[in-house]
């Protein structure tokens, strides 16, 4: 009997615990997995390449028995609480094409709580890709053999083992001059990195460094993101630390395209048929900085702002406090490349072809206006440019404030924005208000308390009230009980197919209906039948 929890997700890495016949281990981790699976080197039939024949697999694979449990792209199965391993996975990082579509397969036939061991394949130059794709648990094989091959493994690569001499690490391996030690510890230590940066919700950002060093990576890395359904649905909503966009692949995350699909899919904007675009700030929310003062002030509630922005595209005022638009920074060039612009122009025609005004002014310079003029070429309309120096400059604000001479003023709907942008609904937010302090702010309707709001991620928390006003989605059933607590998988019998990580829910049942956070996806919650998938908040017994 086995079984693994995870207690902490990034993306498809996991930190939790897998448990066999009394062994309790931790993972990700690098160990002597002979002595937890004494019998695997006797089972045969197990070691089929990943790139075969169809045919082959079926008339000779075989997936031995106990654990762990051999899986292949060709013919995966296992149940929830195994460890799945997959034979001669080390082959497949020098096909990123394939690696990306062998990964996929898998994970869409396995349980999502299930362990999974990379056999021979990690070394410290390889451990965060391995874990980034949701392996869990190596073997010193890998470095083992490259240290009979005289290799000096570093995260940055192999090197000849002489470059042990030089002092570019001070392990104790290195001091006693043992290279079979220095690869061990320089594979655990890579590990225990890769892990806290799953702690802390960054682990994208070290895979985009770690990848710069090896061509393969880099491709791999790219066609993941190009599977955007594969990976976005593994992705929370929201994450209360800085996003680090400072390469070219940050553009891709899947996060990023998620924001932009929603401000243009679902977004409801504030009701207006004149728009402003703004350049972005260092500051963030954009609101707080020097220049944004300026411009709303200037502005007036004249027309609606949008924000203009690599690698967003394009944030609404509504949402400048919305995870991922209040919490990203990169790196400030003032240069936009190719690549870069059509990208965003084609977010910004994308918004103006479903949200079309009478009037766009454009108060940029640089990149930025390129790509708004960009996007006024796709959607035929015209342009309207006010800078005439730097978006500061006064001669540009003048400029900026006689465009809009004459306009009929509104109040930015914050409320509407979001819950549109969160929900995928358009609420009525007459008699609504936003009331309280940065950190401990409510929507109200008089002193009925609607939604509270998520300092660190922006977004709404509905209270029971809250969810009146949202006719559909973001619901979860559950079986006859009450919650005492969490709620956990295996007692979710249903639930919305777009819930995240992040996301709030309702959950509903028979006997009561709770509010809570969503602790997995939809995909996981229904597929597994261990861990958390609600942290509740409140519970509502019906009938009472």
């Amino acid at each position: 009997m086995s079984r693994y929890e995870a207690q902490k997700r990034d993306g498809l890495a996991r930190i939790g615990t897998y448990e066999h016949e009394g062994t309790v281990v931790s993972l990700p981790a690098a160990l002597d997995t002979a002595s937890l699976f004494p019998a695997l080197r006797e089972r045969a039939l197990s070691n089929v390449p990943l790139a075969i024949d169809p045919a082959f697999v079926e008339n000779y694979f075989s997936p031995g028995e106990g654990q762990p449990v051999t899986v292949h792209p060709l013919a995966a199965s296992a149940e929830s609480g195994d460890c799945v391993m997959v034979a001669n996975w080390h082959t497949g990082g020098k096909n990123p094409r394939n690696y990306a579509g062998w990964l996929a397969a898998l994970k869409e036939k396995l349980p999502p709580d299930t362990a999974w061991y990379a056999p021979a394949a990690a070394l410290p130059s390889t451990a965060c890709l391995l874990i980034y794709s949701g392996f869990d648990l190596f073997d010193y094989r890998g470095v083992d053999l490259a240290s009979a091959q005289k290799k000096f493994c570093l995260p940055e690569g192999e090197f000849p083992a002489s470059m042990m001499e030089t002092g570019v690490c001070g392990c104790e391996g290195c001091q006693e001059g043992d290279l079979a030690r220095h690869n061990r510890l320089a594979l655990d230590h890579e590990i225990a990195l890769v892990r806290h940066y799953i702690d802390a919700g960054k682990l994208r950002e070290l895979m985009e460094a770690r990848c710069r060093t090896d061509a393969a990576q880099v491709g791999i890395l790219r066609f993941l993101d190009r599977n955007y359904a594969f990976m976005e649905r593994s992705l929370p909503v929201a994450r209360a630390v800085p996003m680090r966009a400072n390469t070219a692949e940050s553009q891709n995350r899947a996060e990023i395209r998620r924001f932009a699909d929603r401000v243009i899919e679902r977004f409801v904007p504030t009701r207006t048929d004149v728009a402003v675009l703004l350049p972005c700030s260092a500051r963030k929310p954009y609101s707080l900085s020097r220049s944004h003062k300026l411009f709303m002030s200037t502005v007036d509630r004249r027309a609606h702002e949008l924000i203009v922005t690599s690698p967003l595209g394009l944030v609404p005022r509504e949402l400048e406090r919305v995870y991922p638009a209040g919490h990203y920074d990169v790196p400030v060039t003032g240069y936009w490349d190719r690549e870069e612009c059509a990208f965003i122009a084609d977010i910004l025609a994308r918004y103006f072809a479903a949200h079309p005004y009478r009037r766009v002014i454009a108060h940029l310079e640089g990149g930025a206006l390129t790509v708004a003029e960009m996007a006024a070429d796709a959607c035929g309309f015209d342009l309207e440019v006010t800078c005439t120096g730097h978006p500061t400059a006064p001669e540009s604000l003048r400029a900026l404030n006689a465009a809009l001479e004459g306009e009929r003023r509104m109040q930015t709907d914050i409320i509407r924005g979001t819950v549109s942008w969160q929900f995928a609904t358009d609420i009525n937010t007459k008699g609504l208000q936003i009331r309280g302090k940065s950190m401990q702010m409510a929507v109200l309707r008089g002193k009925q308390q609607l939604f509270s709001i998520d300092p660190g991620t922006g977004l709404f928390r509905p209270t029971f009230e809250g969810w009146d006003l949202i006719p559909e989605g973001y619901r979860i059933r559950i079986d006859e009980f009450v919650p005492q607590g969490d709620v956990l998988a295996p007692g979710i019998t249903d639930c919305d197919p777009r819930i995240r990580e992040g996301d709030e829910v309702l959950v509903e049942g028979p006997l009561a209906i709770a509010t809570g956070r969503a602790m997995m996806g939809a995909d996981e919650m229904l597929r597994s039948k261990r861990g958390v998938a609600v942290r509740v908040r409140k519970v509502k017994k019906l009938g009472e």
